[in-house]
């Protein structure tokens, strides 16, 4: 993998970097690189072990868990198949914001205050443990090399978290030039930036991209309707997380950058939950990580049916996600992946749980329902539908060159036939539609599900 500096940031800088942050990151990603390979079955009896010590640290230092354990006579030390789980209650946001001090374990030590982009309204605040960092930054760094690439080699990040961006202070910018990382605010996306963005990553020739995917298929375009060639740069994988994928966007990245694109889920709260390997499957991080799929009433569902995503993470003692609720909707894979891979796959990621729209009549579908029949529209650069009420749908659009006279009745005629013939269009073409504040971008957001 890489040249012989990155050999050298892989096995002398990085992980002395490691050490100096008391993290155990080296020791994890190897023991991972074995256990990938083991059986269902073994990595099935890693999770149970792991969930014992994790529920039984809970017991006995986590003030939250204990009590909630004392009234549910629950004993964490006997407890003897993953499906125990069960009796316990869920994890919500609301739980966690109710419950901060005590969700902390007792003995926790040097734990760091973490929030999310609060896309869904108001920001999730928790913390998080030496040994979480550890092993989430070794669940990402097993799945880059799942790619040929390393920790190391040139990569250029499209971001937009400020954890990220309000921390590039001098450490910070000294790290990221030995690590050979370039990172880009994503939540800036002008025209004149996205110019420098296509010029940068032109000069820095990476070996892998990083970023969101709505950010990547963006530059991605641009650099093509300016006829500036991206394919022949020597990019060999784009990383792509933290929003759902589109089939239209990863053809865009892989055709203009010349690479695979390879799809990441997980979140700052939940962690590093799957990682799509060169075969195609999307493989949980099973030794972290234990994840349920639930229906609306909260019962698990079989593997091949969609439903919510409930995280246990494994390495969270310090401050316990046990039986967390993403608000996200996928679907276990009944299949084993073509790699030879242990570790259990996901088939479906479909989105948050608030992607989804709710029809006139009741029925949910995916937001991918009024997605088709505005994205086939010429002439529209870029779009967002938000669903108000079942009754009212706001569309707003972005025009671009050829855009129809007619749009808004299309667009419209297009969002009744799938929603209801009453349902209220209004369109509305704007000259920008804003990120959010994590330089995140929703094409679609629903306030009727989960409401």
């Amino acid at each position: 993998m890489g040249d012989l500096y990155t050999k050298l940031v892989s096995s002398l800088i990085f992980p002395l970097h490691e050490h100096l942050k008391h993290h155990t990151t080296v020791a994890v990603r190897k023991h991972m690189e074995e256990s990938q390979w083991w059986s269902s079955e073994r990595i099935a009896a890693l999770q149970l072990e792991r969930l014992r010590l994790l529920l039984t640290r809970a017991q006995a230092h986590v003030p939250y868990y204990r009590q909630l354990f004392t009234s549910l006579n629950f004993n964490a030390s006997q407890i003897s198949s993953l499906d125990n789980l069960q009796q316990l209650p869920f994890l919500t946001k609301t739980i966690i914001r109710q419950n901060q001090e005590q969700l902390k374990a007792d003995n926790a030590e040097r734990l760091a205050r973490f929030n999310t982009g609060g896309s869904s309204g108001e920001p999730l605040i928790f913390f998080i443990g030496n040994e979480r960092v550890s092993h989430d930054v070794a669940a990402k760094w097993r799945a880059t090399r799942w790619w040929n690439v390393d920790i190391g080699d040139p990569e250029i990040v499209v971001w937009g978290s400020p954890i990220e961006l309000t921390s590039q202070d001098r450490v910070r910018q000294i790290r990221d030039r030995l690590l050979r990382t370039r990172l880009l605010p994503a939540f800036e996306m002008n025209e004149a930036n996205l110019d420098s963005f296509v010029d940068t990553i032109r000069s820095t020739r990476p070996a892998m991209l990083f970023g969101y995917p709505s950010s990547l298929s963006l530059i991605a375009c641009h650099a093509e309707k300016r006829g500036k060639k991206m394919n022949n740069l020597g990019i060999k994988v784009a990383f792509v997380t933290s929003e759902r994928l589109y089939e239209h966007q990863r053809d865009d990245i892989a055709r203009i950058f010349g690479c695979p694109v390879a799809n990441g889920y997980g979140g700052r709260d939940a962690g590093f939950i799957a990682h799509q390997c060169p075969q195609g499957g999307m493989h949980l991080t099973a030794e972290d990580i234990i994840v349920e799929i639930v229906d609306r009433a909260g019962r698990p569902v079989p593997k091949g049916q969609a439903g919510e995503v409930v995280v246990t993470h494994l390495a969270t003692g310090e401050f316990p996600f046990i039986r967390y609720r993403t608000g996200d909707v996928a679907v276990l894979s009944p299949r084993s992946c073509a790699c030879g891979r242990g570790l259990p796959m996901l088939e479906e990621i479909q989105g948050r749980t608030t992607d989804f729209v709710v029809a006139a009549d009741g029925t949910i579908m995916h937001g991918l329902a009024v997605v088709y029949p505005i994205r086939d529209i010429p002439g529209i650069d870029s779009f967002k539908v938000v669903q108000e009420t079942l009754h009212r749908v706001v569309v707003q659009i972005v025009q671009g060159e050829n855009c129809a006279p007619d749009v808004e009745k299309k667009i419209s005629s297009g969002i009744k036939a799938r929603l209801g013939q009453n349902v209220e269009v209004e369109v509305l073409r704007v000259g920008e539609i804003p990120r959010e504040k994590s330089g995140k971008y929703r094409y679609v957001q629903s306030l009727v599900v989960g409401s």
